[in-house]
């Protein structure tokens, strides 16, 4: 790794910056060198009319989609975090032939890195931390096919056995612990069980779903969210899915359900005063405001942070300009880099991100990839 350089000129370091920014991490696209991230940030053109808008989402998004997965190549962690953005009209090659990403899993489909085992109270996804391949943290997979709306009754395919998504979710609640990064299992809590649900886990301790919301808002107690990955982003989008069930069950803010939302309404102030002038997000987070010449990075960001905070805010607040121009900056970025590699991560979560906005700003999820590809596309203004 490269800590520190001496360079002659501001120019060369420019350059180097931006040649270090490009190295392809997970092949989601075609490797080559990116020319948009030399661009500098301007103001995005907010479009005037509703539709035009609309359409810039609807093609950025298909764009995302018709990106290249491939089986012999592309580990679980790239396909479920596009199974998160794209649901089941996310298409992954197999042997040659497209195939539906999800059903492919569900079927009993291999991966690199898609380890399910039996468990004594149900399924396991085996860990295997800080994995750009395997599940990276406690109950990611079940974490993200919750948030796409699946069943519970959802089956699952291992070996000759035939799970459920409900399987994974006993599981979780055997095996969590105090002090767990529970952020995905609590995912899973809002989707799958009764907010009344009380259980024992595998130490005999008991648990609430209230429980799990305070350990997760006091877990990391810095205000930046500093030791919570992809900057607290995702934490705050399990604290809020399930504040939003408590609260339309008609529960009451105290105590852990308090906590949830006082860290939540905290992350929305700060992520907007580190807003960019560009309408990106911060590229440090909750840290600090700052931006990158990485756009990969911005992408990633400004991706994961639009997720949230489209979650999170009234509906009011998605016709702000702040927030409108952060959807433009994002449609500008990943249309800047249809051609180009990016890691898969931060690029799936912007898809996801776009796709939100649209479903609450217009009342409809964007087309799929392959039926917008026959449809019009408006050009960027």
């Amino acid at each position: 790794m490269i800590h520190s350089i001496a360079l002659p000129t501001s120019r060369l370091f420019a350059l180097l910056l931006l040649c270090v920014s490009l190295v392809p991490l997970c092949g989601c696209g075609d490797v080559r060198t990116s020319r948009a991230a030399a661009s500098p940030p301007v103001e995005p053109t907010i479009p005037s009319d509703d539709d035009v808008l609309r359409d810039r989402i609807d093609s950025a998004y298909a764009l995302t989609g018709r990106r290249h997965l491939v089986a012999e190549t592309n580990a679980a962690w790239q396909v479920v975090h596009g199974i998160l953005a794209f649901g089941p009209d996310l298409m992954l090659d197999v042997q040659g032939k497209p195939v539906s990403a999800l059903g492919y899993l569900q079927g009993g489909g291999r991966l690199n890195g898609w380890v399910l085992v039996p468990g004594d109270k149900g399924l396991e996804a085996i860990l295997e931390p800080g994995s750009k391949s395997g599940q990276g943290h406690e109950d990611q997979w079940l974490g993200y096919l919750s948030l796409i709306g699946l069943k519970d009754t959802t089956p699952i395919k291992v070996g000759d056995r035939t799970f459920t998504v409900r399987d994974l979710m006993n599981q979780a609640m055997w095996d969590i612990y105090p002090g767990m990064e529970s952020t995905w299992t609590l995912m899973g809590l809002a989707a799958y069980v009764p907010e009344e649900t009380q259980w024992k886990s595998k130490n005999g301790e008991d648990w609430t779903t209230e429980r799990v919301v305070q350990m997760e808002s006091t877990l990391d107690p810095t205000p930046d969210l500093r030791n919570s990955a992809c900057g607290g982003t995702h934490r705050l989008v399990g604290l809020t899915v399930a504040l939003q069930r408590h609260l339309k069950n008609g529960g009451k803010l105290t105590g852990g359900w308090r906590a949830g939302q006082d860290r939540i309404d905290q992350a929305v102030q700060m992520f907007r005063g580190y807003q960019q002038t560009d309408g990106s997000f911060s590229s440090d987070y909750l840290r600090r405001a700052n931006g990158t010449p990485d756009i990969g990075q911005r992408i990633g960001t400004t991706g994961h942070t639009l997720e949230f905070m489209v979650l999170a805010l009234p509906e009011y607040e998605l016709r702000s300009p702040w927030i409108t121009k952060a959807v433009v900056r994002l449609c500008d970025m990943l249309e800047n880099t249809k051609d180009y590699d990016l890691e898969c991560g931060g690029l799936y979560h912007a898809a996801r991100g776009l796709r939100l906005y649209r479903e609450r700003r217009f009342g409809s999820p964007p087309p799929s990839p392959e039926a917008h590809a026959e449809a019009k596309i408006t050009p960027a203004a």
